[in-house]
């Protein structure tokens, strides 16, 4: 490989990395960021780590680990959205570097290059990078783990610690579901290759044994607020026990839907979700992976892609059948689909090239007219400043970069994604934010009245306000619990539209501040167009009750 197309990588992958920590700077989405984020602010508030709460009642879905080190982001930097997603961040970026030693020792360093560049450039982790959930952690911690356990499979025998570590932490953060996507590419190159005698090798159950003993932890915490209080009522019942939550119904559960959290499979919704959330790689994706079915290609590569394509494989087709689905959980595959993406892209020929080429450049062009068009639909603030720094980022892309190599391709891919980044980083989610009552309402009240009991009355329930408002919040769904509440002086009360008649009839109610609401998550065509979005919106308030006499 060419030193200078080297530099143009490394370059790259600089830049993608310091256009993704724009995101850091902007606000918490709900509902999931901010009710994560909420749950880590209610640790450092009663300094419990061990019971996990939300709206004040014990909280059983997710395992601990993301929400420790959250806390502990808390710690350093302060509650703000900046420590909530800086952690989420530093380790994609770790998956990237974990994700490049594991390209490098099965293939080249050129064929690991290209994979960081389409990994970090994906367009669902541009968004995830934004709205942080688990799957920055859960992506580092499977690379990491897939990394170290293929050194110990190579005999570096110590290697069996840090990955048994790393699958132990990625399973406090998802469950046990993630040893399929950390060890099923083994299992299956084993079988494949013939090579039996790995699955009795005493490293392997050694590992086993390390992931029990790492996860301890999260048995104990489990243990000690559910198990130990049959009393408690989790999921309208008594008696569960967040240990089985943990090793069954939260994983196994949802994928044969007969556990307490039910969902609605469609075999063929990620096969189209991975068209956007791959973008601006996923046609050469998809080529990629209908190249596999060809002996002739397969063969041609390391016998060691096995374990690449089988993991990503299997993991797919327990997403499509499972009958829980949300578009985010393709991204703990975005390593695999992108190793994948950039062996068959670095093995094209001329003519094959020049036809990816026009490809490339037609998504390029299709989504810049779409962009162009959200920009008009929504009238943002800036509109021109965002155009004329979009156009500076991806104009060299079609002038400077016409030759039909993969440097080419691979370039004018990235500053397409760098623009996207660009876009709404800086000029898509902060107008969004405005919308997202809860969280400006919190902050509202946090600069105006920091010592003020924040409180949220009947159905204006909010992450966001329960993590940007001051101290704890309280939940309140009766008169009753109001008066139980505490002196009315000092309580300010975040309420819906509707609920605001309710509270009417019973007190005098001063209205200290209005907030506009969407749910941001869901865009439709009506909300982004400036014309009709008034008729989407929904009206919250922040008010203060006094007793009538």
């Amino acid at each position: 490989m060419k030193l200078t197309e080297r530099n143009i990588y490394l370059l790259l992958i600089s830049l993608a990395a310091l256009f993704s920590s724009l995101a850091v700077f902007g606000g918490i989405m709900e509902p999931d960021g901010a009710l994560y984020a909420g749950i880590a602010k209610t640790m450092i508030l009663k300094n419990d780590w061990i019971n996990l709460y939300v709206n004040g009642r014990d909280w059983l879905d997710k395992p601990h680990l993301t929400f420790w080190i959250t806390s502990f982001s808390f710690r350093i930097f302060g509650t703000s959205a900046f420590a909530y997603k800086i952690p989420s961040l530093l380790l994609t970026l770790s998956g990237a570097y974990y994700l490049y030693l594991f390209a490098k020792t099965i293939y080249s360093q050129r064929i690991a290059l290209v994979s960081v560049l389409i990994f970090l450039t994906a367009l669902h982790l541009t968004i995830s990078n934004f709205d942080v959930r688990a799957e920055g952690y859960l992506t580092a911690f499977i690379m990491a783990a897939t990394y170290h356990y293929y050194k110990a499979h190579r005999d570096a025998y110590w290697h069996i610690v840090p990955g048994s570590f790393f699958c132990a932490c990625a399973i406090m953060v998802k469950g046990i579901f993630v040893v399929i996507p950390v060890f099923a590419g083994f299992i299956v190159y084993w079988l494949l290759t013939r090579d039996y005698r790995q699955l009795l090798k005493p490293k392997w159950w050694i590992a086993m044994l390390l992931i029990l003993i790492f996860i301890i932890p999260e048995l104990y915490a489990l243990y000690r607020q559910f198990d130990l209080h049959p009393e408690k009522v989790i999921f309208g019942q008594n008696g569960v026990s967040g240990i089985r939550f943990f090793f069954w119904d939260s994983q196994f559960g949802r994928f044969l839907n007969n556990g307490p959290i039910k969902g609605k499979g469609d075999v063929s919704f990620f096969l189209h979700t991975c068209l956007w959330a791959f973008l601006p790689w996923s046609l050469l994706f998809y080529s990629a992976v209908f190249n596999l079915f060809n002996k002739k290609h397969r063969t041609a590569q390391p016998p060691e892609s096995i374990i690449v394509w089988a993991s990503a494989s299997v993991t797919f087709l327990i997403f499509s059948f499972s009958k829980f689905q949300l578009p985010h959980y393709i991204i703990i595959l975005f390593p695999q689909f992108s190793l994948i993406t950039a062996l068959y892209l670095c093995s094209l020929k001329e003519q094959a090239l020049r036809i990816f080429n026009r490809i490339q450049n037609g998504i390029f062009i299709l989504v810049v007219i779409l962009i162009s068009t959200i920009t008009l639909l929504f009238r943002f603030p800036y509109i021109y400043l965002s155009n004329g720094m979009l156009l500076l980022i991806l104009l060299p892309a079609l002038v400077l970069f016409k030759k039909q190599t993969v440097l080419s391709i691979v370039t004018s891919g990235t500053l397409l994604a760098l623009g996207i980044m660009v876009f709404l980083y800086l000029f898509f989610y902060p107008p969004l934010l405005n919308y997202q009552a809860g969280m400006l309402a919190g902050k509202w009240l946090k600069k105006n009245h920091p010592e003020a009991k924040a409180k949220i009355w009947m159905d204006a329930n909010s992450f966001a306000f329960s993590f940007y408002a001051p101290g704890e919040v309280a939940y309140l769904n009766s008169c009753s619990a109001i008066e139980k509440s505490g002196d009315l002086k000092h309580a300010i009360f975040y309420t819906s539209e509707t609920d605001l008649s309710g509270l009417r009839e019973k007190y005098k109610v001063e209205i200290l501040k209005a907030f506009e609401f969407y749910r941001i998550t869901k865009l439709k065509i009506k909300f982004l167009s400036v014309k009709t979005r008034s008729s989407t919106l929904d009206h919250y308030y922040l008010v203060q009750l006094k007793q009538r006499h």
